[in-house]
């Protein structure tokens, strides 16, 4: 094989699963690992792929662009769902829990339905809507106002006021990104903010992530990795960023999608 349709060949890849290990590659293709090394580097000069320790992901967008939550919505749709069946079993009758914005949490939210005397602090309105659309005469949803965001998560002075005055069992947090260097990252300015505070308000920090956010990195950090007293994700985690994710939060918890 050419090195060019190998490069071809590494891209369609890295696309089928958002980020490939160089050891995946040199066996794949029977190839040295110093030739991967180079494929790769020639994909990521043509800003196609983002080169990470051991392997490669698709270039993302910049660190200040965040995508909208009908667009995340449709990503990793199974693996969100195994990370909130997992998260729900946690919750328990009569706790006052927060969940942050984010397509994850959101899927969360669907399942509490069932827990009685339950009351969600929520800064995003698709999780709020979540809760409306099965509601409970014994559950209480507190719903921030401030300035709504591209990910519908509500924001500012405002949301922060309020989350500031309130204390919680658990904060469920969706994160748009996660390195050992930037720990748990947002795009948004002012969303990292709101997720501080309700870091503050609550006992325990319960991070929800899938795979694809390993090495994705926004502009602004919430908090280190070693804040997460709990760290909820899919099998599709590569075993080294398990690894090191292991050795920082509290818990590791690694779900199956079947």
């Amino acid at each position: 094989m050419l090195a060019q349709q190998r490069q071809t060949a590494i891209l369609d890849l890295i696309r089928q699963r958002g980020g490939v290990r160089v050891s995946h590659l040199v066996s794949r293709f029977g190839v040295s690992d110093m030739t991967i090394r180079r494929d790769l580097e020639v994909l990521a000069e043509r800003g196609l792929v983002d080169k990470v320790h051991g392997g490669a992901t698709l270039a993302g967008p910049g660190s200040a662009e965040e995508p909208g939550f009908a667009a995340k919505s449709i990503r990793q749709q199974t693996e969100k769902r195994a990370i909130a069946e997992r998260a729900a079993t946690m919750v328990e009758p009569g706790m006052a829990i927060a969940l942050s914005a984010g397509t994850t949490t959101a899927a969360l939210a669907t399942l509490l339905s069932d827990v009685h005397g339950l009351t969600v602090v929520t800064n995003s309105i698709p999780v709020a809507d979540a809760l409306y659309q099965n509601p409970r005469a014994d559950q209480t949803v507190v719903l921030t106002g401030g300035i709504r965001t591209p990910s519908d998560a509500l924001t500012g002075p405002v949301a922060e006021a309020a989350i500031s005055a309130l204390n919680v069992d658990l904060l469920f947090l969706g994160v748009h990104g996660l390195s050992p260097r930037t720990g748990f990252t947002t795009p948004n300015l002012l969303e990292a903010g709101v997720n501080r505070c309700l870091i503050g308000a609550a006992r325990r920090l319960v991070v929800l992530a899938d795979h694809t956010k390993w090495e994705t990195i926004g502009i602004a950090t919430i908090a280190p990795l070693e804040a997460a007293d709990v760290f909820i994700t899919d099998a599709g985690m590569p075993a080294d960023a398990r690894t090191t994710i292991g050795e920082q939060v509290g818990e590791l918890v690694v779900v199956e999608t079947g």
